[in-house]
This record gives C-alpha cells, sequence and structure tokens, in this order.
C-alpha cells in the first residue's frame, strides 16, 4: 500500500510539536533542528496556552525563521492526542508532503531526523525505535523504569497483535497519503496511549512500517508530563482498541 510521492532530500516536511511548559527546550530544539541539511524542512508548533509562555516563544521563533515556523495557539490543556491530530490536519493543509512526530524534550535524537527523512522513501511510516537490535533507553534510568517501559510496550503489542516492536514510541514520520488514508476522525486517545492508537490503526490498513534505532534520553530541562492517569488511561485503553477497529481491514 506504499504511496507514491516526491523522495528523497526534498521532501517537503513538516514536524509537529505539541507543547506545555516547554519554554526552556523549544529554541534549543528548532536551532538543531534547523542546523540539519534539510532545507525543506519546518516545525508547526502546538501550544496548549502554556503559563511559562512557549506560545510566546514560538512566535518569537516564527521571526527568527520566517517561514519554516508556524504555531497553533489551543485556548488550554487539551490533550498530547488532539494536538497531533489538529497538528496532522494543518501540516497538511499547508502542503507538507511527510508529516513528523516529536517531543519536545530532546528524549528523541534530533541527528535521527535524517535517517527518518530517507528511510521514508522506502515505507509508508517510519519509527524511531527503543526495542529493535541497536536501540536503548537512557542509560541512566533505574530498572524499575526500563522495565515498565518494556512492560508497557510489550502488553500493548501483545493484546493487539502488532509486529512493531516498539508500538509506544512517539518518533514518527509518515507519509501525507498515509495520514490521509487512516480514520483519524475515529482516533480518540489523547495521552501516550495515541501512539499505540496511530500504530495500530496504519498496521490494520496495510500500510507499511520501518523501525530506525534510537537511544532514547531523558528529558533534559522542564517537567514530565507523564502520569498516572495517563498510564491508567493506557493500560484500559489497549483493550477498547481491539473492539474499535475490528472494521478496518487491508
Amino acid at each position: 500500500m506504499l504511496a507514491v510521492v516526491q523522495t528523497g532530500w526534498k521532501l517537503k516536511t513538516t514536524i509537529v510539536i505539541p507543547t506545555y511548559n516547554e519554554a526552556e527546550n523549544l529554541p534549543k530544539l528548532a536551532a538543531a533542528l534547523f542546523a540539519l541539511p534539510l532545507p525543506e524542512l519546518s516545525l508547526l508548533v502546538v501550544d496548549d496556552n502554556s503559563p511559562d509562555g512557549t506560545g510566546q516563544i514560538a512566535e518569537e521563533l516564527c521571526q527568527q525563521y520566517p517561514g519554516r515556523v508556524s504555531v497553533m495557539h489551543r485556548a488550554g490543556k487539551q490533550g498530547l492526542g488532539t494536538a497531533y491530530i489538529q497538528g496532522f490536519h494543518k501540516a497538511i493543509e499547508q502542503g507538507a508532503e511527510a508529516i513528523g512526530q516529536m517531543d519536545a524534550d530532546f528524549s528523541h535524537p534530533v541527528e535521527k531526523v535524517l535517517e527518518l527523512v530517507k528511510t521514508l522513501e522506502t515505507c509508508d511510516v517510519v519509527l524511531g525505535s527503543r526495542y529493535v537490535p541497536g536501540g536503548s533507553l537512557d542509560e541512566r534510568w533505574p530498572f524499575w523504569r526500563k522495565a515498565l517501559s518494556g512492560f508497557g510496550n510489550f502488553y500493548a503489542r501483545t493484546i493487539l497483535g502488532m509486529s512493531l516492536r516498539d508500538v509506544t514510541g512517539g518518533f514518527k514520520l509518515w507519509r501525507r497519503e498515509t495520514l490521509q488514508g487512516m480514520p483519524l476522525e475515529r482516533v480518540r486517545s489523547n495521552g501516550y496511549i495515541f501512539q499505540v492508537e496511530m500504530s495500530y490503526v496504519a498496521t490494520k490498513l496495510g500500510y507499511k512500517f520501518k523501525e530506525i534505532p534510537i537511544y532514547f534520553a531523558d528529558r533534559r530541562w522542564g517537567q514530565s508530563k507523564m502520569s498516572f492517569r495517563i498510564q491508567v488511561e493506557a493500560a484500559l485503553r489497549v483493550w477498547q482498541l481491539a473492539k474499535m477497529y475490528r472494521d478496518l481491514g487491508r
């Protein structure tokens, strides 16, 4: 089901970055991304009215990098899933041929964006994976945290019968046509289980994934958004997904 679009290093690519209190990270991340040899790369910041002024910083980045940064301001903290869905629609509207997902906290290695772009030439979705050979988690994480992350991933992929190794991963690059072919209006998950739902829908529709290994680092600045409520949502939502998408096929 591989879509045919313009390929190579000139692929028009937009990275969607949801933000909530990422004032310390966002300027550094923008500088690092725009230092890559990808002249067609742009950023779309979806800010949930961050109290620390992240939205205003994003506006300043629009002036600093004219034509390469745009911002969506939302009224309040509405969640990761809706931020990405709205960002995907906006990126497609702006003409992006490839649409990326990336955390603002430097957990995802910026230099791997180059490999994501190149790999997308041969698939519909490319995923930066912690659980394929060569991938790993932050070496400073305690054993229990690594075990919890690994179990959550195993739990979701086993229940849903997915062959992907990193179903909870949020470092992805999608072809425009892939997202357009997915029923995004049905995606309801709004915490980190959103990553699982998107990957599950794509695999049910027969889209071709490739996973590249990444080192997943702990955030450098700011506070994690993970909470007990988000973890509970993820555990329960996995079972619901299997029922919700029984009608989808290749």
